[in-house]
């Protein structure tokens, strides 16, 4: 079943955390994300946590759910106590489609947290969007309530893509979006692309990444489709009505991707990010590759602080009903062995281009940096210096060399 959690352990109905996780709240920074589970229509790749208004069956209100979540801040800071951060370093708001709910919404969410915690004077707060949920007018609304970054879900400029894909908008909607967002005075831009769809050609997604860099964006996200199970996409493909994505085919548009967006000036900064600055770079994403510590609202939520990691539950209506009954809303916990953190440690870091420390490595790792040195899968300059950088064909095997790495 796709979305399926983890079992855990139990939660104590106030949300309380040991006293060994409090005490390094923000050691290496403090993030807030926001999950925000409506979606006007259901995408037929998507297995995230979202809901449509017939899904939901008036099972929960879209009207209320920024009272909702301003009880579960209420809760988090009363288990975080006088542990509180010093700042919040990033926001985050996801989805689902966040705009789904007014921009009103949004700021009085963004406001509590900066009246609950205090954001951080130089604090990146980034909402998701689809682009056909935007306007001038509600994008002026985010900007002027605090929002500096949008991430708008372009997937692709083709029609016939967008259709395979289920989404909404029209070709060239998220072009036109984004620059509203720029016009409006986001700091920062980012598309989202899809690659490696059904019927997909190569130049589709070259048209996309023209597209894209013609924008004027500061930040690109490119991501193959992945086929979850359980998903619209998932049937489709076990009929034999949509193929089966190609690895190979998916390889070369990873390669036409970095070399368009190297050429318009953009770096990566992890496998599936381009920024065309380092200010560009989504600092919320670095908290969670770089093993900060974040609290995450809303139903399905997850969050870590000091090594501990737990999830709410996922329908909003029971979400909903345990903090109306002032109880914490989460699901189960489990708290992080050294062996799963330095698990998780190698398998994050190395999607970056600041690359893994080769010092954090045990011997079993660094046999496998080694190996995979020779291979050329790791960059040998920064091996030099002490770290494994991925090489361009690195990163069409990360998943391997993170395997290697692991032993």
């Amino acid at each position: 079943m796709p979305g399926l959690l983890p079992a855990g352990e139990t939660i104590p109905v106030d949300g309380s955390l040991p006293t060994a996780a409090l005490t390094s709240v923000g050691a290496r920074g403090f993030g807030v994300y926001v999950h925000v589970p409506f979606c006007a229509s259901r995408c037929g790749y998507c297995d995230f946590n979202t809901y449509t208004a017939a899904e939901l069956g008036g099972g929960a209100s879209r009207e209320e759910y920024a009272d909702t979540v301003l009880a579960e801040l209420a809760l988090a800071a009363r288990v975080l106590g006088e542990n509180r951060p010093s700042r919040v370093d990033t926001v985050f708001v996801g989805g689902g489609t966040p705009t789904l709910l007014p921009a009103a919404d949004l700021a009085r969410i963004l406001d509590a947290i900066d009246r609950t915690w205090g954001l951080a004077t130089d604090a990146e707060v980034t909402t998701e969007a689809n682009p056909e949920s935007v306007t001038p007018r509600s994008l002026a609304a985010l900007r002027a309530a605090g929002y500096t970054r949008i991430s708008l879900g372009m997937q692709s400029a083709s029609p016939g893509v967008l259709a395979i894909l289920d989404r909404r908008h029209s070709a060239g909607r998220a072009i036109a979006a984004a620059g509203e967002a720029r016009e409006a005075g986001f700091d920062h831009v980012n598309l989202d692309l899809i690659y490696g769809t059904p019927g997909e050609s190569a130049a589709d997604f070259a048209a996309s990444l023209d597209e894209v860099v013609a924008a004027g964006v500061d930040h690109v996200s490119a991501y193959s489709l992945i086929v979850e199970e359980g998903t619209r996409l998932a049937a489709q493909v076990r009929r034999g009505e949509v193929a089966q994505p190609c690895d190979d085919v998916a390889a070369d548009r990873y390669l036409a991707a970095e070399a368009a967006l190297d050429a318009a000036g953009f770096s990566w900064y992890e496998v599936s990010n381009w920024s065309r600055t380092p200010a560009a770079r989504c600092r919320h994403n670095l908290l969670y590759w770089t093993g900060g510590n974040w609290w995450g609202l809303g139903p399905g939520a997850h969050s870590h602080v000091g090594g501990v990691r737990w999830w709410n539950v996922k329908h909003p209506t029971a979400y909903a009903q345990r903090l109306a009954a002032g109880a914490s809303p989460g699901l189960a916990r489990e708290v992080l062995t050294a062996d799963e953190a330095y698990l998780e440690d190698v398998m994050l870091r190395l999607r970056l281009a600041a690359g893994l420390p080769l010092d954090v490595l045990d011997p079993v790792g660094r046999a496998g940096a080694d190996r995979a040195r020779a291979a050329g899968l790791l960059a040998e300059a920064a091996y030099g210096d002490g770290r494994a950088v991925l090489t361009l064909r690195g990163r069409l095997l990360a998943d391997a060399v993170v395997r290697d790495l692991l032993g």
